[in-house]
């Protein structure tokens, strides 16, 4: 007799998770309409990471993971025409866009979910020139806030290496005579927790199934090691944790169970700058009737 399916991994119940992250001597998660320095609450100081920001280092590591596979193509790319991917849709189906039938966009809605994970999990409004309809995902994820204030910082770097000559300079003259100077925004540390959700009720229109699943706990574990860049320091996921009820609508509220992950400095530090200097506490007895805690890593 085979082993029961572990719960976190049952696509046909709901699933909510908390996502814990931290990032040393690096920028999370840029404004560009601040210069590019890292997000923050103005009124508590708290940094912020957006939920965008995090599909996208999830998109990222599925690509790289499983990019090959039919199912498991990415939707929203850096650089990707959007009604390119809807033609194909209708090209595989024989179907003319033009026409504009509401069957014909029910199909194409079908095989972009069938084919693009993102689409898929998240969810895709795709109804654009070319129209291959809309899709409400089943997996949605909050803004990461950080536990403590973070200190934005902007340090000044040099370029010594020029993109072309001083006009001053001669014209056999090929040595830059001095560098640029730039900026580089980051924190020297900040421990981030984010908040997801999975409704398997969106599921069924989508196609999400158990498969997916894991290589979502996967992806959310593992994606920032692929993430990696100068401006964005060292960045690890701390803890996921996935409270799995064992009913499609969920055997309890959510932010019940997320108050159940608590997070605290310790008392002698007055300024973190390591995961060490955080404590995790998770009430995981007396869970409601129905729901299972499982430390998918912490």
């Amino acid at each position: 007799m085979t082993d029961p399916k572990p719960a976190h991994l049952n696509a046909a119940n709901r699933q909510d998770f908390v996502l814990i992250f931290d990032v040393t001597n690096g920028n999370p998660n840029g404004d560009p309409d601040a210069g590019n320095l890292p997000r923050v609450d103005p009124e508590t100081g708290l940094g912020i990471v957006t939920d965008v920001a995090l599909k996208r280092k999830v998109r990222n590591y599925v690509d790289a993971l499983k990019g090959g596979e039919e199912r498991y193509k990415i939707y929203v790319q850096q650089g990707a025409i959007l009604n390119n991917q809807h033609q194909r849709a209708y090209a595989a189906l024989g179907k003319d866009p033009k026409e504009k039938k509401q069957a014909d966009i029910q199909e194409a809605k079908k095989w972009m979910c069938a084919n693009f994970f993102d689409i898929r999990t998240f969810g895709a409004v795709m109804s654009t020139e070319v129209n291959a309809g809309q899709v409400r995902g089943p997996v949605q994820l909050t803004f990461a806030r950080s536990v403590d204030p973070i200190l934005g910082l902007d340090a000044a770097i040099t370029r010594v290496a020029l993109t072309k000559p001083d006009p001053k300079q001669a014209a056999d003259d090929e040595t830059a005579r001095s560098g640029t100077m730039g900026r580089k925004a980051y924190i020297p540390y900040g421990l981030y927790v984010a908040h997801g959700f999975y409704v398997p009720a969106f599921a069924g229109d989508t196609g999400f199934d158990d498969a997916d699943l894991e290589v979502l706990w996967q992806a959310l574990v593992n994606m920032w090691d692929l993430d990696r860049s100068a401006s964005r320091g060292l960045t690890a996921c701390r803890a996921l944790y996935v409270f799995s009820h064992s009913s499609p609508l969920g055997n309890a509220p959510a932010h019940k169970l997320f108050d159940r992950v608590k997070v605290s400095r310790s008392a002698d530090v007055s300024a973190p700058r390591q995961w060490a200097d955080y404590a995790v506490t998770v009430e995981d007895t007396d869970l409601p009737q129905g729901v299972t805690l499982t430390r998918v890593t912490e």
